[in-house]
């Protein structure tokens, strides 16, 4: 017998501690993984092509503050701005207010949004169906499989924050990558059934021409509206993912503050299973001790079960994971801004390095222990 197989087969010895410590490991490390997935793509991963060219024009001071229309032509006449659309919150309730119809309703110009929103893919005679039909509205292909939606299928959605019902027709329904989970409708539309809201716009999403003149066009939105009543704010789309989320609260230490009590607990499950092992295992310490092993070789033993626990457990995490982010990419967050997660190589590789690091630290303090004792009163030891 090696001392490979020696170490794997003391591992496994305990099956049912072995398996359910494995478990509780892989559950920890799934938790890390995600988090690390959705750190990436919130603040690592850079956007596609498309995406940053698109800029976000919206009020200087809160969301809740809305534009007026002609700040549109304005935007447009910015060099190297090639189309301008209105967007708008709409926020009604579908079917009720559980958490699982929610999705984002958003009004806009039929006429121009797929100019900006160009990573959108749908057929053109939906297009032109969606832009002769004022009450026409257009679907993610997620959302409208996830509620059996068909082309010419009618939904309602009721009043949350404006004072009206909308009964709309899917005209059309487009691909996405990653998937928006979003609904689009006609702004007029809005406007027809809400006076006060006539001549208004939540925000202004604007394609550039070329990404070098994202930073110099926002510059000059900004500047042109500096002594006006309403200021803007505008940035890029992924700035404007970044503030929405920022506005949840401080996603960051929330996300390093599951990331260490993952941590913490992984050092807890598996120093506890190793601290058991070495009980029962007390006088086979002691006959390894007299038949040679030294002071580092026992330790080296129990901290290399440890490790192999640990990054078993990791391992299974990690694939469990795949899936389960896979899933959560098919969401969105907020204002129909999507979720575009991915386990890459090296989420991978980090994920696991913290398993064998959180081996090593939870199997030392145990396996120094067991080289500490003395041989006689090991082999008396009653366990």
């Amino acid at each position: 017998m090696t001392l490979g197989s020696f170490i794997v087969r003391n591992t496994f010895r305990n099956k049912r501690r072995s398996l359910l410590t494995m478990i509780s490991i892989s559950f920890s490390l799934l938790l890390l993984t995600m988090m690390i997935c959705i750190w990436r793509s919130f603040y690592v991963d850079q956007v596609a092509p498309e995406a940053s060219r698109r800029l976000i024009i919206r009020d200087r001071v809160s969301l809740a503050f809305f534009l007026p229309a002609f700040y549109r032509e304005k935007i447009r006449a910015v060099p190297g701005i090639n189309s301008v659309v209105p967007i708008t919150w709409f926020g009604g309730r579908y079917i009720d207010d559980r958490p699982e119809h929610f999705f984002a309703q958003l009004a806009t110009d039929p006429e121009e949004y797929l100019k900006v929103a160009s990573d959108k893919i749908m057929p053109p005679e939906q297009l032109k169906a969606w832009q002769h039909d004022r009450a026409g509205a257009i679907v993610d292909v997620t959302l409208a499989n996830k509620y059996g939606w068909k082309l010419g299928d009618r939904i309602t959605l009721q009043a949350n924050i404006f004072p009206t019902n909308l009964d709309l027709t899917i005209r059309g329904i487009y691909h996405r990558d990653p998937p928006q989970n979003a609904l689009y409708f006609d702004a007029k539309y809005l406007e027809e059934a809400v006076p006060w809201f006539k001549g208004q716009a939540g925000w202004y999403a604007a394609q550039v021409d070329s990404a070098e003149h994202v930073a110099e066009a926002s510059h000059q939105i900004d500047a042109m509206f500096h002594n006006s009543p309403l200021q803007t704010k505008t940035e890029s789309e992924k700035a404007f993912q970044l503030g929405f989320i920022a506005s949840l609260g401080n996603v960051k230490a929330f996300i390093l503050g599951i990331c260490g009590a993952v941590m913490f607990t992984i050092m807890l499950v598996s120093a506890n299973t190793m601290a058991m092992s070495v009980r029962s295992r007390t006088r086979e310490v002691a006959v390894l001790k007299t038949l040679g092993f030294t002071r580092q070789g026992v330790p080296s033993i129990f901290v290399s079960e440890s490790v192999a626990l640990s990054l078993a457990g990791g391992i299974l995490g990690v694939l469990v994971a795949v899936p389960v982010i896979t899933g959560l990419t098919h969401r969105f967050i907020g204002l129909g801004i999507p979720l575009d997660m991915k386990i890459k190589g090296p989420t991978v590789i980090l994920s696991l390095v913290v398993a064998v690091v959180l081996g090593i630290v939870s199997g030392y303090l145990p396996a120094y222990r067991a080289s500490r004792m003395n041989i006689v009163e090991a082999l008396r030891h009653i366990g």
